[in-house]
């Protein structure tokens, strides 16, 4: 018997980060030099001292199940609990893709009775933060709640872009509006819950005979509990979250490490962020190089300029290549004379001599036409070709081409 087990929701296609995610699911998306969005909340969880996870895949899951493996990185590889990959599965009474957050929970509740456990954490694969899951517990339990809710405060003007909890003085909440038009409270829900399994376990049996739901918790499970007058509480958090579901979100929390303040500390030891990254050469800077504000991954070599970027490792920079405000996932070389700037750069792209990608804000005559430029996994940017803000490159781009 577990006290408590995670469920990882992780099948997500990631329709919003384009090119990104087009051979890879969501939480598989490299971050930080190092990481993948995945190692947050599995890290989030051993940390926590929640060593039992099950990973709920479906899209485009060959990367991440190779990445999670074992689970050894992590302190995952257990006997009895550890970290299981759990996609859709055949029964004796046929078979059915994930039909929402809710419904693949259900579809995994045999799983779930395999540990009995009291408490059941449901998490979100594409979210980056730290957060103590053991304090959210401890609460639950005090306040004797059916069901808590991670919030955090978000500034008025964006509360209607998220699902906004109303609570009393206590914390325990009192409505419950999804993108409210005029919201009465800037308590955003994080997507993270703690349920205790046997009222969750028979509020999932019931939506699920109910053929009009969408079958989602935030949609339909938190209502269904909140109308029958089950006892719902929030959790403050307080600490640095993003959901990196975006392009400019994933840019932006890209770019937060690199600030002086350093928001989310990824090198404290007091509250590690586990990976599976290879181990690979130590980073080369050549001479002549000029490297200013930016993190530069092990692999990497450097023989030009990189001015407030995130290298992740073997990424090659070419003597007399400038990258500016950019990403850089593994593997990518940029070669002589192309320039990058205000761009992610997917996994082994080559930006051959002389191409520009992406544009600097203050270069843009319409501040509506600047946007974070992407490209995709494998791509070749041809030589002396222009690839625009905004852009979402998926193909080759030809030698002279302006996209």
């Amino acid at each position: 018997m577990k006290e408590c087990i995670a469920m990882l929701l992780a099948g997500g296609q990631g329709s919003r980060l384009y090119a990104l995610t087009q051979k890879l699911a969501k939480p598989a998306v490299p971050f930080g030099g190092k990481y993948r969005i995945i190692d947050f909340p599995l890290s989030n969880c051993v940390n926590s001292g929640i060593d039992t996870v099950g990973v709920l895949t479906q899209y485009q899951p060959l990367v991440l199940n190779e990445y999670i493996g074992s689970g050894q990185p992590w302190g995952l590889d257990r006997l009895h609990g550890g970290v299981h990959v759990l996609p859709p599965y055949q029964t004796a009474t046929g078979s059915d893709w994930y039909k929402g957050t809710a419904n693949a929970i259900y579809q995994n509740i045999n799983f779930i009775d395999r540990y009995h456990p009291e408490y059941v954490l449901i998490l979100s694969g594409d979210h980056i933060y730290k957060m103590d899951y053991s304090l959210m517990i401890e609460q639950h339990k005090k306040t004797g709640a059916d069901c808590t809710i991670a919030v955090l405060e978000v500034p008025w003007e964006e509360a209607s872009r998220f699902g906004i909890m109303t609570a009393d003085e206590n914390g325990a909440v009192v409505k419950f509006t999804e993108k409210p038009k005029e919201p009465d409270s800037n308590l955003a829900s994080m997507g993270i819950y703690v349920f205790s399994w046997d009222k969750l376990r028979s509020y999932l049996v019931a939506d699920e005979a109910k053929t009009t739901s969408s079958n989602d918790f935030g949609k339909d499970i938190i209502p269904a509990m909140l109308s029958d007058g089950e006892k719902l509480y929030t959790y403050a958090f307080d600490g640095y979250w993003k959901d990196v579901g975006t392009i400019d979100s994933l840019w932006d929390a890209n770019m937060d490490l690199l600030n002086p303040g350093k928001p989310l500390d990824l090198w404290s030891d007091e509250w590690r962020i586990y990976s599976r990254t290879p181990a690979l050469p130590p980073h080369f800077i050549d001479a002549g190089a000029k490297v200013d504000n930016s993190i530069i991954t092990e692999g990497c070599r450097v023989f030009g300029t990189v001015e407030n970027s995130v290298l992740f490792a073997g990424v090659e920079i070419q003597k007399g290549a400038a990258v500016d405000s950019s990403i850089l996932m593994p593997g990518a070389c940029v070669e002589p004379g192309a320039v990058v700037q205000y761009s992610i750069v997917a996994e082994n792209v080559t930006v051959k001599t002389g191409a520009v990608v992406g544009k600097k804000p203050e270069d843009c005559a319409d501040v509506d036409e600047w946007g974070v430029a992407v490209v995709g996994e494998g791509v070749t940017v041809g030589a002396s070709s222009t690839v625009g803000p905004k852009a979402m490159i998926r193909e080759d781009v030809k030698e002279g081409e302006t996209v």
